[in-house]
């Protein structure tokens, strides 16, 4: 089992702004990590750096940003590639879903994730082989 973990997971596990979510994105990541269960994309390492140094008030500085990056790079990243692209083209037609969220479950699809750990999708959603879980409504070891 491995658990593809999105952008917005990453980004509210620094994000002094909203306590309660902040916590449960500590949690995710710590249970991760413990587990070595986690999983991401290149995509979501360069979302994740974008947003924490330009767009969080307080932001992070940049080399506490990339360090964090460096550090997600032993989750094994999916690059993005053609084949990457052409599977969130299916996905895309077969779900109807943004094209930017079908990347993100193309990539969990290349990892061989069950899950995918986001808030931008509907929880328990099925799309083929990965189940969506929202981590602001279920406890890691719940899942885990």
């Amino acid at each position: 089992m491995s658990v593809f973990v999105d952008t917005n997971v990453l980004v509210y596990a620094r994000d002094l702004s909203v306590p309660a979510k902040q916590q449960r994105a500590h949690e995710w990541m710590s249970a991760l990590w413990a587990s070595r269960l986690g999983r991401t994309s290149v995509q979501v390492l360069n979302e994740y750096y974008v947003t924490v140094t330009r767009k969080l008030t307080p932001g992070l500085a940049a080399r506490d940003a990339r360090a964090d990056v460096d550090n997600l790079r032993a989750w094994m990243p999916v690059p993005i590639s053609a084949g990457l692209l052409e599977a969130a083209f299916a996905i895309e037609d077969r779900f109807g879903l943004s094209y930017w969220d079908c990347l993100i479950v193309a990539a969990a699809q290349a990892a061989d994730c069950d899950y995918l750990l986001t808030e931008d999708l509907q929880d328990a959603q099925r799309l083929d082989t990965v189940t969506v879980i929202n981590p602001f409504a279920h406890q890691p070891d719940t899942i885990l």
